[in-house]
């Protein structure tokens, strides 16, 4: 039986958004078709009908999740000027919040280091992404000439990330909020 255009649209994002929770919880690796499909409620037919690999599947959901970051730091640069917006920025980062919850997180932090053994498709739709977080922190850092700003941004985010993957791995509670707290003080010290 064919299912209509609106269907397999809403097959092809519920596929995209399982892998990509499942891809920030579990990792690519420990993430196979089998556990993508169970949380999309789909079968392997439904899979391959909308993806021609799980490889293919991994440069869309990172795409995906990418681009929700993207969003969210959009929606905090509406804050006002680009001080505010970037204290909003780091604050919602460094949050106990985000760090309690990978399958909704930053898919910097969750899989970089995965990112860095995938095929180049993978590793493109990434880039691609990344870049588009880094220009709208370009935007709102301050000063400097548009190459400076470029740089600032790209240390602000390494340094956002960092925090937050250290925060996540290690196993006191009072070691990571004060990780996440610091760096979110220092890094938005450095934004005044």
């Amino acid at each position: 039986m064919r299912v209509s255009k609106a269907t397999a649209a809403q097959n092809r994002r519920r596929i995209l958004t399982a892998a990509a929770r499942l891809f920030l919880e579990q990792a690519i690796d420990g993430t196979g078709v089998d556990a993508i499909t169970k949380a999309a409620g789909l079968t392997h037919g439904a899979f391959y009908s909308q993806f021609e690999s799980k490889e293919a599947v991994v440069a869309e959901a990172v795409r995906l999740a990418i681009d929700e970051s993207r969003q969210a730091f959009e929606r905090s640069s509406k804050d006002g000027k680009n001080g505010k917006a970037l204290a909003s920025i780091v604050a919602a980062y460094l949050a106990r919040s985000h760090r309690d919850s990978p399958g909704n997180g930053c898919v910097v932090a969750a899989l970089g280091a995965d990112i860095a053994r995938q095929p180049k498709r993978v590793r493109a739709a990434f880039t691609k992404a990344l870049k588009e977080v880094l220009e709208i922190l370009t935007g709102l850092v301050p000063g400097g000439t548009a190459s400076r700003r470029y740089d600032d941004a790209l240390t602000l985010f390494s340094g956002m990330v960092g925090a937050l993957i250290l925060a996540r791995a290690v196993s006191e509670e009072s070691l990571s909020r004060r990780i996440l707290e610091t760096a979110a003080n220092r890094l938005r010290a450095d934004d005044n």
